[in-house]
Formats: structure tokens, C-alpha cells, sequence
């Protein structure tokens, strides 16, 4: 297997122009996830492709398999990419076992500031360890949990007098999250036009991240943490199993039981963009990827949707950050075409074409634009989203950390296994246990 350390990855330059970077490097393979944003990605590099002479390659693997795809192609050092749009938690890994290349002398060298991108998205797409300067990406997908709602229902005066009538409050974009369930339960098994209807889409599944990444929308909200900060892998207990995390988790699971449709067992991203675009449910949880389909969709696009930031909670308002970081692979026969794409990527006027053509850029230049909330009906929401969120452990463990979650959680919330705090500390345990593994403690 080639590797190349920091000391060589350093001393690599860019060319001064892209132009000159193709005779290093005539073809580059980016690998991703196969949805639309990637779609948008492939047209946008025929930018990079007319100023540099180099041919662009792309594999998109469909989300269910991403995950499993793209770690064993680093893990097993395949040669496949050459730069690689990977989740969050992967930076870990990727940089501790030197598959990404780190990337700071090559920022510094070209004037490329992590200053000039949303915080959040620095610190979960680029940086490993944690809260350090020390960078394995440049942010290139925004992305976060958020809520979808049905304006359109909402706003009915019969509904609303109903609800008004049940709660004491205007029926309308939650303030909190047990607003949020009061909402669900009232369209649960509602009949409107003539059709049966039901209260929220949830993420419950349990194969891969789903529930985990819809959990931790109330978990965090409700007062679960990772670990005392300031010893974060010795002291799990009363944080990921605190009181406020047992309430958290038994609020998830009365939200599946009284306020989504039957057979939500095992929903994530497609499952709940179908039950909300084929008008079964009231709200949808899911990613802000998906917002501007919605917003294009002929049943329940234009002034039918409305869209939220995760409510808050008891202890807090936060949201499960989504999004991916572009890295080097370390592995490339193509090192100077790979940095000059990233050059290229990171060019404000690049940015802003991403986003306008379907990516989300976590640029600051673009979402700070004065004219960036108006621009779509869910960018405000985008914007507030943004500023409140927290991510899944990014170690080297991850996947074996994501698993013990997705297993405890589930049969918990979906099976009705057991009680929440019998869940939370045996998740308290197989966290232990794998940080023990780990030489973490």
C-alpha cells in the first residue's frame, strides 16, 4: 500500500495554474453518495475540468451502502479515489490511520482560511483531534437535521380552532419539542380530504445511523451528553444515561408510538421524504438536503411546506449535524490534481455557484449574504439550523460506537425492550468497553 506521510504530503506545491496541474494528473475519480447534490457536483466540475485539461471520474454509491463502500475502500487501500466527500465521523479514522492527507501547509500555501466557513462545520467536517487546528478536509456539504411541516394544514381555520381549543395554543410551528409531540399526536390518524393521516416521520432504522441520528434531536435536547468534557472517555455515566437522557429517549419512543404511521419501524432519509411527499403525515424529520425537493415537488411544494430548526427541549436547542468534508486520499497517484480541485472548490465564486445549483455550501460568504435567508423558503431554517448543532463521536471507533447505539436504541424505542434507562447504561457499558479497547482508557 503507497502512503504518503506528512513530512512528503507537505513538501507537494500546487501549480500556479490549474491548467499546468494536468500533466501530473489527467483523470481524478471523487467518490460520494449517490443523491442529487452529487448529480449537481458533476456539473459544476466541468468548471474545474475546462480550466485544468483534467477529466473528472465519479463513484456514487447509494446511501445504505456508502458507509460500508467507502471505509473498506480506505481501510483495505484501494486506489479507487482520488478525493472522497465522506461523513463527519470518518475524520478519525481517516486521519489516525493516514488515509486523508492533512491539509494545513497546503491551506496556508494557497491562502485558504477555515476562517472563511461556518464554525460548526469546521470543527465536524475538517478538524481531528477535536476543537484543534489541525485540518483533514475543506467543508464542502452543509447539512443538518430539521423539520418539514404541512403549511397547508396548518393553516385550515376548522383545524386550528380544534387545536386551539385541545391545547390553549395557536396551532403553528412548535416552540418546543413537547410542542412538537402535541402536534403529532393531534394529526395522528386524522382524517383530511378524505384520507387517513398521520403525525411524524421519524428516523427509526437500524441497520446503518438512522435512528441514532433522529434520536439525538431529542437526546441532546433533553440533557444527554457524551461525557464529562473535561475527561470525555472515562466518565460516560450520568452523562450519556443522566436523567435528563432517560427522559429524552422515553420522549422518542412515545413520539414513534403515538405519533407516526404504521410500519415506521425502520425509516430513514427515503422512507420519510416518501411518507411526506405522498402526504401521509403531517411533519417530517429529515435532513435539509432534502428541503429544496420538497419545495419543488408538485403535491406538497411552493406554499403547501413550511420548514423548521429542531424545537428545544428541557435543557437546551441543538441539532444532529449531517454533512460531509472533501479530503485528499492519501492513496492518490494524483496528488497535485487533487489539491488543485480543492483549490478550485474553495474559490467563494465556486461556492456560491454550489449552492445555487443545488449543493449547500458552508461558506460564510454565501450564508451570510444579506440576500441568503429570502433567497428560499427554507434557508432561514437552514441558517438556524446550522448555529445550534452537535455531532456523533468522531473517533477512530465510530463504527463500532454508532452500532452499540443503534442496537441499544432500537430495541428500545422500536422493539419496546426494557426501560430508557436500561438502555442508556448498557450503552454506558458498551461504550466503556470499546474505549477500553481502544487504549482510551
Amino acid at each position: 500500500m503507497k502512503r504518503l506521510n506528512l513530512l512528503t504530503a507537505s513538501a507537494l506545491t500546487l501549480s500556479a495554474s490549474l491548467a499546468a496541474s494536468s500533466a501530473q494528473a489527467q483523470e481524478l475519480t471523487l467518490c460520494w453518495a449517490a443523491w442529487d447534490p452529487a448529480n449537481a457536483l458533476v456539473e459544476l466540475s466541468k468548471d474545474f475540468e475546462a480550466q485544468s485539461g483534467i477529466k473528472m471520474n465519479f463513484e456514487f454509491v447509494p446511501w445504505p451502502n456508502f458507509a460500508d463502500r467507502m471505509l473498506n475502500e480506505l481501510n483495505s487501500g484501494g486506489t479507487l479515489c482520488d478525493l472522497l466527500i465522506g461523513d463527519s465521523q470518518w475524520i478519525g479514522g481517516a486521519a489516525e490511520n493516514g488515509q486523508y492527507i492533512k491539509l494545513n501547509d497546503f491551506f496556508a500555501q494557497e491562502g485558504i482560511s477555515m476562517d472563511d466557513f461556518i464554525p460548526a462545520t469546521v470543527t465536524g467536517y475538517a478538524e481531528w483531534p477535536k476543537n484543534t487546528p489541525n485540518y483533514w478536509a475543506l467543508p464542502a456539504y452543509a447539512d443538518v437535521v430539521g423539520w418539514t411541516y404541512r403549511k397547508d394544514w396548518f393553516s385550515r381555520p376548522e383545524l386550528q380552532a380544534e387545536f386551539k381549543e385541545k391545547y390553549g395554543y395557536d396551532l403553528g410551528v412548535p416552540k418546543d419539542l413537547a410542542q412538537l409531540k402535541d402536534i403529532a399526536q393531534f394529526f395522528q390518524g386524522r382524517e383530511i380530504d378524505g384520507k387517513t393521516v398521520y403525525g411524524a416521520a421519524i428516523y427509526t432504522e437500524r441497520g446503518s445511523e438512522g435512528i441514532t441520528m433522529g434520536v439525538t434531536n431529542a437526546l441532546y435536547n433533553y440533557g444527554f451528553d457524551y461525557g464529562n468534557p473535561e475527561n470525555p472517555y472515562a466518565e460516560l455515566d450520568g452523562y450519556v444515561n443522566s436523567p435528563g437522557a432517560i427522559e429524552g429517549l422515553e420522549y422518542y419512543k412515545e413520539l414513534y408510538d403515538t405519533a407516526t404511521p404504521p410500519g415506521a419501524s425502520d425509516w430513514y432519509m427515503s422512507e420519510t421524504i416518501d411518507a411526506y411527499k405522498s402526504g401521509q403525515v403531517a411533519l417530517q424529520m429529515n435532513f435539509a438536503f432534502i428541503w429544496p425537493g420538497v419545495n419543488a415537488d408538485p403535491n406538497v411544494g411552493g406554499d403547501k411546506s413550511g420548514y423548521f430548526a429542531n424545537p428545544p427541549g428541557p435543557a437546551g436547542q441543538y441539532a444532529q449535524l449531517g454533512g460531509q468534508g472533501i479530503s485528499v486520499v492519501a492513496n492518490t497517484d494524483n496528488m497535485d490534481g487533487a489539491l488543485a480541485y480543492i483549490k478550485w472548490f474553495a474559490q467563494p465564486e465556486i461556492q456560491q455557484r454550489w449552492t445555487d445549483m443545488g449543493g449547500a455550501s458552508a461558506m460564510k460568504s454565501v450564508v451570510e449574504d444579506p440576500a441568503f435567508p429570502g433567497a428560499q423558503p427554507f434557508n432561514q431554517a437552514f441558517l438556524d439550523s446550522m448555529a445550534i448543532v452537535k455531532d456523533f463521536w468522531a473517533e477512530p471507533a465510530y463504527a463500532d460506537l454508532l452500532l452499540a447505539m443503534q442496537d441499544r436504541v432500537h430495541k428500545y424505542v422500536v422493539a419496546g425492550e426494557g426501560t430508557a434507562k436500561e438502555a442508556l447504561d448498557g450503552l454506558v457499558k458498551d461504550w466503556t468497553e470499546i474505549f477500553e479497547d481502544e487504549g482510551k482508557l
